[in-house]
């Protein structure tokens, strides 16, 4: 905690005495224009600013345990990643949005080796509302550490549920938003997205 601490002083006193950096941040004060929605992971591995190069105000940020948008809900029930998703789209007007998986997820690694989770009830509980039994990545073995090809396919059911969400899907139809797929690799830095490739889909080097 002190390091962090730490730099957040010299971050406070290089930036307030930096006219460079004063001026963007003053910028920021009448507001924000982020054109792309990230969605990831809670990791504390994956840094999307870092992996993207993007600046203050460039990226809408939505991070859930193993990247996971839950179903649009009813009235009755709203959520948090509801509203974070119903807000960047309808009201910040994002031009896209990322659904960025990683390796070494240990949300859907625990899914597709299916271990026991009964510690932990409420990460049970969600994986199991947003990873149903008959959902497609449980039936994906965990061939290697990174759990890639179930992560990545995790990733793709992603934008699936995020068409169920009405402002989603009336953006797309206006043909003023896109979806994306995006693998980042936590031991390379590499970073890979969703490709059409023959008639199926794979995940391409950006």
């Amino acid at each position: 905690m002190k390091s962090l601490i730490d730099n957040a002083r010299s971050f406070s006193a290089t930036h307030v005495a930096d006219p460079r950096h004063a001026e963007l941040f003053q910028a920021l004060e009448a507001g924000q224009s982020p054109e792309v929605l990230f969605i990831t992971c809670s990791d504390s591995r994956v840094v999307p600013a870092l992996i993207t190069g993007a600046r203050p105000g460039e990226l809408f940020e939505l991070r859930t345990a193993g990247n996971i948008v839950p179903a649009y809900p009813g009235a009755d029930r709203p959520t948090g990643e509801a509203a974070t998703i119903e807000y960047a789209v309808r009201v910040l007007g994002v031009r896209d949005v990322i659904v960025c998986g990683h390796s070494h997820c240990g949300a859907i690694g625990a899914v597709v080796r299916g271990e026991d989770l009964s510690a932990v009830p409420a990460v049970r509980g969600w994986l199991e509302e947003a990873v149903p039994p008959h959902a497609p990545v449980r039936s994906l073995a965990a061939a290697s550490a990174d759990v890639a090809e179930a992560v990545q396919a995790h990733a793709v059911a992603q934008l699936e549920t995020l068409r169920g969400y009405p402002c989603v899907q009336e953006r797309i139809d206006a043909g003023t938003l896109s979806l994306h797929a995006w693998y980042y690799e936590v031991h390379t830095g590499a970073v890979r997205a969703q490709q059409p490739h023959d008639g199926g889909l794979s995940f391409q080097a950006l």
